[in-house]
């Protein structure tokens, strides 16, 4: 029997075969509204609350390395990446079960720094951690997350209900993670051939990260935009559709407009990006707008509004119009600050399986 290689239908084929197997048990549980295909599985337990539901797993040497991430930084971080699904949908984040493969080589103490940072996490998104499992593993760490929010009916938020016409927002700004992460592997490159040449310890060798501490910590501590959801509310904003950028601008735009089956326009000169990221790009001699496109691990919030609701954001620095919703035909494109339009349907976030 011939075999495929995941790696030929990518991480997101591989989603969609999953998806197609799983959809026949739905029918087991008619009060969940929604299974595979969004942030959040969706359940309905009575009257007009939803309740969300999300998992995510962190594993050694694919989602963080343990020369680069403090271990109490990566308790927050499960926690964070977590929020944030919650917060895709517009909901609140309520409790937690937290799961963690351990292998040998780790310590009580350092089992007990990841759930220091998973509590601490908690407790500034006002959530429980009500349980969870712990295993031996015999190859890197593993920390799986799940969590369930609730949010009433009416202020649900998919990824399926943008329109043409519609304002693209975005929160915060981006690239900064991708920033981030490329100075840490500069810095563990360098530690690395320091000691492989067998040369004395000298901390004057690595740089003095000082400077680039809003960079760094994007990529070791993302905060979930719960502060968004809570101000979405209070002024009674539901976003026609709304997702998380865990894999990148593009590849997040792209989400949207395939369950809402539109097209999309964004322009360059409107993409946030930070001062300081933009000049570490220039250090390391690369593209922040590339970054901010394809890095990933923002965990801001990718939303769309009718324009007639722009006087509900427009005095809010936290959010910015990049674009506009199209018609499926017209395709998904960034217009850059030359004014050529650029086809962002080979420019994507990262892929677990490369396709």
């Amino acid at each position: 029997m011939p075999y495929k290689a995941i790696s030929g239908i990518g991480e997101f084929g591989l989603i969609d075969k999953i998806a197609a197997l799983a959809e026949p048990t739905l029918q087991a549980v008619p009060e969940l509204l929604k299974g595979m295909g969004d942030d959040c599985a969706i359940y309905q337990p009575s009257g007009k609350l939803r309740q969300v539901a999300t998992t995510d797993l962190l594993c050694e040497q694919v989602h963080f390395d343990l020369l680069t991430t403090p271990l109490n930084h990566l308790g927050s971080k499960a926690i964070s990446v977590n929020v944030s699904d919650i917060c895709a949908m517009n909901a609140f984040p309520r409790y937690a079960l937290v799961s963690i493969a351990i292998p040998p080589s780790f310590s009580t103490e350092m089992v007990e720094a990841i759930y220091s940072g998973v509590s601490h996490a908690a407790k500034e998104y006002g959530l429980a951690i009500a349980g969870g499992d712990t295993s031996a593993s015999r190859s890197g760490l593993i920390i799986s997350v799940t969590m369930i929010g609730e949010v009433e009916e009416e202020m649900l938020t998919e990824r399926s209900g943008a329109k043409p016409g519609e304002l693209i927002c975005v929160t915060g700004s981006l690239g900064g993670a991708a920033a981030g992460l490329k100075l840490l592997m500069r810095e563990k490159a360098i530690m690395l051939e320091h000691f492989e040449n067998n040369e004395p310890y000298n901390k004057n060798v690595m740089a003095d990260l000082h400077e680039y501490s809003e960079a760094i910590q994007s990529q070791l501590l993302p905060l979930a935009r719960l502060d968004i959801v809570r101000l979405l509310h209070s002024r009674n904003i539901r976003p026609t559709s709304m997702i998380d950028i865990s894999d990148g601008l593009s590849s997040e735009l792209h989400h949207i407009c395939h369950h809402s089956k539109t097209g999309a326009l964004i322009h360059e000169s409107r993409v946030p990006i930070s001062a300081s990221t933009r000049r570490i790009a220039d250090e390391l001699q690369d593209d922040a707008i590339t970054w901010a496109l394809t890095g990933g691990e923002e965990y801001q919030l990718l939303f769309t509004i009718p324009k007639e609701e722009y006087e509900l954001i427009d005095d809010l620095k936290e959010i910015s119009v990049i674009g506009e919703m199209t018609d499926p035909d017209s395709g998904v494109y960034l217009s850059d600050i030359y004014g050529m339009r650029i086809d962002l349907s080979s420019i994507r976030g990262f892929d677990h399986f490369g396709g």
